[in-house]
This record gives structure tokens, C-alpha cells and sequence, in this order.
């Protein structure tokens, strides 16, 4: 394949700004798709993502495209998602790519994911083409949104183009200035072979099968390359273009994207950004890859059935190699057994990986309450982090302990600011700066991260009537007064219920928690003690009150100190009963720690 007739290009923009819905009508307009095979949001092809409206996976599709000069162009896309949970699979995306359509939505304009997805295009130093999406809406303002765009982003509100991804205007033109204006790829066709794997997955049938952009030389099938990361030998079985289903060919060249199969099982053997070159007068230096993501939300995974636990692990390892921006560790719970400590990007990042388990390997899983990564400083020793709240010291050994601090950047329209500076203040917020871009208002907050995870995403929409969105950046630890949280059921600390939360709202988070498990542990013959603690002083309670079984019932008058007897004889055995029995916390119980914030 002629380099230079490759377009190498992907879709970025803020969530449901029309993504999905423009890449539908590029695969029309190109005809990649036959009148039966189209629907809407063809590249989500997740059930989730068709369930939820979102896409969750950055999704490839090679398109053949007629220009004006007559000549056949080969288009390879990549449409990718728009949360800031995903913000990984995005800046992968942009690896394999010249180009990018940055897409805004014509009554909404620009947003914050809008700018966070900008500034990686434009660091990873792509062509940009601007484009104003939902024309055909009624608030619809292409002039606004464009000239918002050159005053934000700065790019000419001149060389904006206006579309519409539902009825397909101005699409044409758009292939057109694709092919005019992303540049074709700068690879060597004639060095030695070199192709960056930018996702992978694993098939029962085939093994691990590797999304790879060819930078230089060229793939054969048959060939025996090598894993430059890894060391490993393996001989190619299968190449293939997404077409956009997979479709067969005999080889690989220099600025293509394709699929590469060499019937490897052993999923350690293939790492994301990883380069494979050829196990013969092979490539030297490996492709720079991606820079290692750090998670900033972790929470426990432990299988309800404890037999479960060997098929959690290896549906970890393969969900894993799809996603590489979650991480996992064996961890033990004296109130769930074994089970997995992992970190996810966000809570909705934390969110979907729990239900692709739960769906794609047929897993029933407890989570436990969200934590980020604190930093610990002795009195003596070095720092060092943790992420569970098991891991923090005794505060007798600890000189300080740091929360990580992020700045997040919000826009909101200029009626809600007071709603949102309000939300953040309560957030323990510190603003730096408040700009004004017409009629939309863009604030910055210093923020600590362990406010913003579990729902403030959905804060911000509620506080805005949805209009409003956010973006953040982590930016640092800084010391505040944390302390560990304990939950004591029946005065037995329950390990899996713990947090670190600050010491201004220990109290009102133990009186939730304390009354939300209230309504999950079931009555007993006794009555069960739910205790919220900060070290030995309790500083919330409540209680299950006991069964009471109708001891007298068969007493039909007569002396009263025969009921009496009774009486105390049943409080004795419930005293007895207390000494030595245990409280079985449901499953809900766990999940009442992730929803303290429903009320």
C-alpha cells in the first residue's frame, strides 16, 4: 500500500458531543457498510456502551474513500470515548494517529473535555480539523460554538467546519478535507519492521490478539517476530484489517493499522505499547510507547462464592490486557477472604470494570468503599503511599498524612456558577481562577481527590441541569487532618467497611454509614451493636434491635413470677447467645458505603 495514500485520523471530542454518531456517517458516505449492517453507534459495540449511551473502548475502522482527484484513499479511524475516566484510551488513540477531528456540539459549545482532549492532540502534535456538530438542532449557534472554539482552543473559527452527523450534512466535504489536510505517515517503508500495539484482547479460540500501527517496514504472515518489551519469539498466523470486520490479508506495511495473531497464550507475553519487530535483522530501539498510568481510585474485588476467587484472577489478567489502565494485587479481608485490591482511573472507570466481569465472565462480586492513594510520613523512615485504609499507621508513629490534591476545571453556564462554587466549597475547594467565554463560565478549583470520585461528576450535572462538565489534572499530595474510620459490628471491626476521611466529617460519615447498615444487617435473637470509631472512641451508634420470641404465650394468668422467670431465662440465653455468636453482613451492607451520598 502507497503510503501516501493512508489517512490515519481519530474523532475526539467532550461526551455526547455526536462521536459515535459522525463515525456511523463516515462508514455510510464511504459505503463500508451495507445498507443491512447499518446502526446507530455501529463502533460501540459493547453492550454496555449500547446500554449506557457511552462509548467505554477507543474502536478502529478502515474506510475507502473516492477523493475529488479521482484517487482511491484508505482512511483509518479511530472513534474514541469522551469521559474523563477514559482519558487513556484517548491519549493511546492519538499514538496511532496524523490527525484529528476535534467535534463540538453547536448548542453547547465548548466543554472541558473538549479543551483536555484539544491540548493532547496538539501535544502529540497532530493536524487538527475543527468541526461543529448537531447543526440541525433548534438551540443550534455554528457561529458562537466556532468563534468559542478560536478564542478557547485557538484555532481559526474561519476553518471550522458545520455538520450534521444525523442527517449527514457536510460530511462529504469533511472526507475531502481529510484527505486534504491530515498528513500521510512518516514511516520508513524500507526499515526494518517496527509496529506499536495500542490494544489487545484475548479470544478463546486464537489467543491474544494484538491492535497494531505499522511505523516502519513491513508484517507478513508466517514471519517470526519478536516482542521488544518482552523478549518473546512468536510466528505471525493471521493479519487483518477492520474493515470495519475483520477482513484477512497477506501483510502489513508502513502507516497501517491492523490486528496481528500469533497464537499467544500466555497473556504476560504482550504488554500495551509494546513494539514487535522482526525476530530476523530486526528493529534496534523500541517505539517510545506510552507513559505508565497511574490509578487514582482503588477499591476491593472479592468473589461472593470463595471458589470463585481462581476465576476472578484469570478474568482479571485477560480484562487486564484490554485495559491496561487499571491495576490489581492479591489482597485478604477477614470479613470477605481473598480477594483483589485494584486501581481504576475514576469511579466510573472502577464502575465498568466491576460490570464487565459480572457480564463478560460470569462473576457475582463484592466491592468495597472507594479510597485514593494517601501518602504517609514517619516519624521515622521514609514516606510512602497506600491505598487501603488497613495500610495506615498508627497515628502515634505518623508525623503527617497527604491526600492527593487535584485541579479540576469546570464549565458551567453563568446562571449555575453560584450552585457550583457552593458544591465545591462544601468539597473543601480552594478556587485559583474564574474566566468568562460568553455565555458560559470556565472555573478552576483546587480540589482533594477523594471529594470529587465517588459522585461529583453527577453533582455537577444536577447542580447545572446537565449543562454543566468538568476535567482535572492531578497536581500533587498535600497535608490534612485524615483519620481511619472503623465500622464495629457487635464491637468486631469490620476490616472491609473501613476509610480515611477527614476529621471534620468523620462524625456525619459514621452516623450514615452506621444508620445505612442499620437497614441491611438483618435482625437477630440479640441485639446487634453497629458502632462508627476513631481509634478506641466511638463516635456513632446504632442499633439492631433483638427477635423476641413470645415466651409467656403459655402461661394463661397465674402467678407473675412465673413469667418473670421466663422472662429473665430468655435474657440470659440472649446474653450467652451475644458472647458467642456472629453477625452475617449482607453483601448489600458493602454496597451502602459506595451510595453515603444517595440521601
Amino acid at each position: 500500500m502507497d503510503p501516501s495514500r493512508i489517512r490515519n485520523f481519530c474523532i475526539i471530542a467532550h461526551i455526547d458531543h455526536g462521536k459515535s454518531t459522525l463515525a456511523d456517517r463516515l462508514l455510510e458516505e464511504t459505503r463500508t457498510l451495507t445498507e443491512r449492517e447499518r446502526k446507530a453507534q455501529f463502533l460501540d459495540k459493547m453492550e454496555l456502551e449500547q446500554e449506557r449511551g457511552i462509548t467505554i473502548k477507543a474502536q478502529t475502522a478502515r474506510m475507502v474513500h473516492r477523493a475529488a482527484d479521482g484517487e482511491d484513499y484508505v482512511l483509518n479511524l479511530i472513534d474514541t470515548p469522551g469521559h474523563v475516566d477514559f482519558a487513556y484510551e484517548v491519549s493511546r488513540a492519538l499514538q496511532a494517529c496524523e490527525g484529528a477531528l476535534l467535534v463540538v456540539d453547536a448548542a453547547q459549545g465548548i466543554e472541558a473535555q473538549t479543551l483536555a482532549n484539544a491540548y493532547l492532540a496538539i501535544e502529540a502534535d497532530l493536524e487538527i480539523i475543527p468541526v461543529v456538530n448537531k447543526i440541525d438542532l433548534p438551540a443550534a449557534d455554528p457561529d458562537a460554538a466556532a468563534e468559542e472554539i478560536e478564542e478557547v482552543v485557538g484555532l481559526d473559527a474561519a476553518s471550522v467546519l458545520a455538520v450534521s452527523a444525523k442527517d449527514g450534512t457536510g460530511v462529504a466535504e469533511l472526507l475531502e478535507r481529510i484527505v486534504r489536510e491530515v498528513p500521510p505517515p512518516r514511516g520508513d517503508g524500507e526499515a526494518a519492521a517496527r509496529a506499536l500495539v495500542f490494544d489487545a484482547w484475548f479470544d478463546s479460540y486464537v489467543g491474544v490478539a494484538a491492535l497494531v500501527r505499522v511505523i516502519d517496514g513491513r508484517l507478513e504472515r508466517g514471519q517470526r517476530v519478536k516482542m521488544m518489551a518482552q523478549g518473546t519469539e512468536h510466528d505471525i498466523q493471521e493479519l487483518s484489517v477492520i474493515a470495519p470486520h475483520p477482513r484477512p490479508v497477506p501483510a502489513l506495511s508502513a502507516g497501517e493499522v491492523g490486528v496481528v495473531i500469533c497464537g499467544i497464550k500466555t497473556l504476560d507475553d504482550v504488554k500495551i505499547g509494546d513494539t514487535i519487530t522482526t525476530a530476523k535483522r530486526g528493529a534496534e530501539a523500541p517505539l517510545p510507547g506510552f507513559r505508565e498510568v497511574k490509578p487514582m481510585v482503588f477499591s476491593g474485588l472479592y468473589p461472593v462464592e470463595a471458589d470463585e476467587y481462581p476465576a476472578l484472577k484469570a478474568a482479571l489478567e485477560k480484562l487486564r490486557l484490554n485495559d491496561s489502565s487499571f491495576q490489581y494485587e492479591p489482597e485478604t479481608s477477614a470479613a470477605l477472604g481473598f480477594g483483589f485490591r485494584c486501581g481504576f482511573l475514576g469511579f466510573l472507570h472502577g464502575e465498568i470494570i466491576q460490570e464487565r466481569l459480572e457480564r463478560e465472565y460470569a462473576l457475582s462480586l463484592v466491592t468495597t468503599a472507594p479510597t485514593v492513594r494517601y501518602r504517609v510520613v514517619p516519624k521515622k523512615g521514609e514516606a510512602f503511599e497506600i491505598e487501603s485504609p488497613s495500610a495506615l499507621p498508627d497515628p502515634m508513629d505518623t508525623e503527617r498524612v497527604e491526600e492527593p490534591i487535584i485541579l479540576a476545571t469546570i464549565h458551567v453556564p453563568q446562571e449555575h456558577v453560584g450552585a457550583v462554587m457552593a458544591l465545591c466549597q462544601d468539597r473543601r475547594g480552594n478556587q485559583k481562577d474564574m474566566a468568562v467565554h460568553g455565555s458560559r463560565v470556565q472555573l478552576r478549583y483546587e480540589l482533594p481527590l477523594a471529594e470529587v470520585v465517588a459522585d461529583f461528576h453527577d453533582r455537577i450535572k444536577s447542580a447545572t441541569r446537565g449543562y454543566g462538565s468538568y476535567d482535572y489534572d492531578f497536581t500533587g499530595y498535600r497535608a490534612a487532618s485524615l483519620v481511619k474510620l472503623d465500622i464495629l459490628v457487635n464491637g468486631d471491626p469490620v476490616d472491609a467497611l473501613s476509610l480515611i476521611v477527614h476529621r471534620d466529617k468523620a462524625q456525619t460519615r459514621g452516623s450514615e454509614l452506621a444508620r445505612k447498615l442499620k437497614e441491611f444487617i438483618p435482625r437477630q435473637m440479640y441485639e446487634v451493636a453497629i458502632q462508627a470509631a476513631i481509634g478506641s472512641k466511638v463516635i456513632a451508634r446504632t442499633t439492631v434491635k433483638a427477635l423476641r420470641k413470645n415466651v409467656t404465650a403459655k402461661c394463661y394468668g397465674g402467678d407473675i413470677t412465673r413469667k418473670r422467670k421466663l422472662l429473665e431465662k430468655q435474657k440470659e440465653g440472649k446474653r450467652r447467645m451475644k458472647r458467642v455468636g456472629s453477625v452475617e453482613i449482607p453483601q448489600e451492607a458493602f454496597l451502602a458505603a459506595l451510595r453515603l451520598e444517595d440521601d
